[in-house]
């Protein structure tokens, strides 16, 4: 049975492996466009499938992994900044405060037909960070590319307080989820899911005592 990852993203490329299964990477042919009125969990779950489903409808006999990550603050979703007042306002509205990070995992096969989707919903409370903060990160651009405007497995590690969830989903891919439906769909993962969590092999991870 073939997998592949609809994504562009290193870090679910680098996450995946982890799992010990061969798989093929290919961009899927989405664009994403919130939808009007529909809450963060709808849009994340909306784009991850679409994603998968994208890939799927070219490779029908094989699984196709889409996943997409999203922040909610105060019922609003956070993508990924425009540029660097976009992070800049994301940062500033974060500061001092929790918020929700979701990330869904949807797994599609056209023949025969699967189709699952899941979400992992962590709770992230940021430090009380300055504007000088801010600068100094916006300077790095890490911030580019990233859900919220910032990235807990690099320099943004730095501006949150404590997590309660999936690290991984906070990263872009809860692996825990991904083995669940591979599972499902008759794709068991070879490695030890509960030994792969407590070994913590990802930058910034042993940081935070939250699985």
């Amino acid at each position: 049975m073939q997998l592949i990852l609809a994504s562009t993203s290193p870090r679910r490329c680098e996450l995946l492996a982890l799992l010990d299964i061969p798989f093929e990477i290919i961009a899927p042919n989405f664009e994403e466009v919130p939808q009007p009125g529909w809450s963060p969990r709808q849009q994340v779950e909306y784009f991850a499938h679409e994603k998968a489903r994208s890939i799927a409808i070219a490779r029908p006999t094989v699984l196709v992994l889409g996943s997409d990550t999203v922040i909610e603050l105060d019922g609003q979703m956070l993508g990924k900044p425009v540029d660097l007042a976009d992070a800049r306002a994301m940062l500033t509205r974060l500061a001092g405060r929790p918020h929700y990070v979701h990330t869904a995992v949807a797994l599609c096969r056209q023949a025969p037909h699967h189709e699952a989707v899941a979400v992992s919903t962590a709770t992230v409370q940021m430090k009380a960070y300055d504007e000088a903060a801010v600068e100094r990160y916006l300077a790095t651009q890490e911030p580019m590319g990233k859900a919220g405007a910032y990235s807990i497995q690099g320099a943004g590690g730095e501006f949150i307080e404590t997590i309660c969830g999936d690290f991984l989903g906070i990263v872009g891919l809860s692996l825990r989820t991904v083995a669940t439906l591979l599972a499902d769909a008759g794709m068991p993962v070879p490695v030890d899911i509960d030994a792969l969590y407590r070994a913590k092999p990802y930058p910034n991870w042993a940081r935070f005592t939250h699985d």
